[in-house]
């Protein structure tokens, strides 16, 4: 399920634009879709943490999934949206408007944020869930917003519900639970890293890829990133990894996607800085610092990509081994 759903490679969680009058500037979001489909992502995200989907009223919710639906119908590209809720019965009625867009290819949803339901109710949360909606779940762990730690057996057993295609695990860090979860991950099941400071580490624990809002800039270089793991390109993939991680640090320096918006502004891709309360817009420092660190994560030299010898027509691919007939 998660190799026909392209649960790997790079997905940016899209930031929501807004015109100087407040509104959704749509044109501004479908460039941007386009523009990372271009670098190189393997799919968006719409009505992320990134998108502040809390703030936004249910026709400006329609209007942003409308949008990523059309870009990714269009470029053939991996659309997951955001749904959920604090309640079962909620959550699955916001699953259930998905349907109106044939093109969403998974819904990202968090565990009941404050409820704290402990293990047994996330895994019968999920497992409802994923009997009503109409395309496949991805897990949203993100303990530090939703209250909700969970053990690496309890990881388990959610991605080895019927529906549920794979997680992006934000975990705060590369700890015990994401390490045994990398080490033995259920079959036919994705782990996509999602917090964008560790993402290099995550990737060379075998995750998937990445839901990175930090992605929105250098995109590129973050494919590049992952393929490098993929391929076990080491040499590279450090390098990309330490660049890219002080670019990320620098990103959230301020509450997300504050100063994601602010150098997105100054580089002319989305028409304000603005964000809606209870957020505030990035000091001008964050955006400087962050505006530097993308400049260096830009243009800083990248070791090629590793070359593979094909081994001697006839011999061993061990190196230094002779073929059995001349042993």
């Amino acid at each position: 399920m998660a190799q026909d759903l392209s649960l790997h490679g790079i997905h940016v969680p899209l930031v929501t634009p807004f015109d100087p009058a407040g509104d959704v500037a749509a044109g501004a979001l479908e460039a941007l879709a386009h523009q990372v489909l271009d670098e190189g992502a393997t799919g968006i995200v719409a009505l992320g943490t990134t998108g502040e989907a809390a703030a936004l009223d249910e026709a400006e919710r329609d209007v942003v999934t409308g949008v990523c639906a059309r870009v990714c119908r269009e470029r053939g590209a991996m659309l997951t949206v955001g749904a959920g809720g604090s309640g079962t019965r909620a959550a699955g009625e916001a699953l259930g408007r998905l349907a109106r867009w044939p093109g969403v290819g998974a819904a990202l949803v968090t565990p009941p944020p404050f409820v704290r339901p402990g293990a047994a109710g996330v895994l019968a949360h999920f497992a409802r869930l994923a009997e009503v909606s109409p395309v496949p779940l991805l897990v949203y762990h993100v303990p530090y917003r939703t209250g909700q730690p969970l053990d690496a057996a309890a990881l388990r057993a959610l991605g080895e519900l019927p529906g549920v295609a794979g997680m992006k695990y934000a975990g705060g860090g590369v700890g015990e639970e994401a390490v045994t979860l990398l080490g033995d991950p259920p079959d036919g099941f994705a782990v996509l890293a999602g917090d964008d400071l560790y993402v290099s580490a995550l990737l060379a624990l075998g995750a998937k890829g990445g839901i990175l809002a930090s992605a929105h800039l250098a995109t590129a270089r973050y494919a590049e990133l992952a393929a490098a793991w993929r391929d076990g390109d080491v040499p590279r993939a450090r390098a990309l990894g330490h660049g890219l991680t002080r670019l990320s640090a620098a990103l959230f320096a301020e509450p997300n996607p504050a100063v994601v918006k602010g150098v997105l502004h100054a580089r002319g891709r989305i028409p304000t800085p603005d964000v809606r309360l209870p957020l505030l817009p990035a000091g001008a420092a964050a955006v400087s610092t962050a505006l530097e660190r993308l400049a260096e994560a830009e243009q800083a030299p990248i070791p090629r990509p590793a070359r593979r010898e094909a081994p001697p027509v006839g011999g061993s691919q061990t190196t230094g081994e002779m073929p059995e007939s001349g042993r």
